[in-house]
């Protein structure tokens, strides 16, 4: 399935409103929102969401990433083997290779996010004026 830019341009808007807002959204929030743009009913965008992230998860798990174009990749990283420390027994201890997952935002994501940084950073600041 894809996604036309203006479907995609709609979907950032709705993480720029997250964003002027300064909080931090849940998945009760985001379900809400999705919720009351789509019209689909809550529990049906639960379910879509938490199938999403099973499959997410299930494809990291198995070594594959995952590109969503316009969006960014979910991706394994790849950590060196190492020596660490317990800082309790003061002992050396050996952290063997291993991955661990990642999101990398695609270039379109990066831009929107730094164009609505720039237009926060332009807004006067409230607490500047006392």
């Amino acid at each position: 399935m894809t996604i036309g830019r203006d479907k995609l341009c709609s979907e950032f808007s709705f993480f720029e409103n997250q964003l002027n807002n300064s909080i931090n959204m849940r998945k009760a929030d985001l379900v809400n929102q999705i919720s009351e743009k789509t019209g689909i009913p809550k529990v049906d965008v639960l379910v879509t969401l938490e199938t999403m992230f099973k499959e997410v998860k299930d494809t990291l798990a198995q070594g594959e990433n995952i590109y969503i174009r316009g969006f960014g990749s979910f991706i394994t990283k790849k950590r060196a083997a190492k020596i660490g420390r317990n800082i309790k027994k003061n002992v050396a201890v050996h952290i063997p290779e291993h991955y661990i997952p990642a999101f990398k935002p695609a270039k379109e994501f990066v831009a929107e996010v730094k164009k609505l940084q720039a237009i926060k950073e332009d807004q006067p600041n409230p607490d500047d004026e006392m």
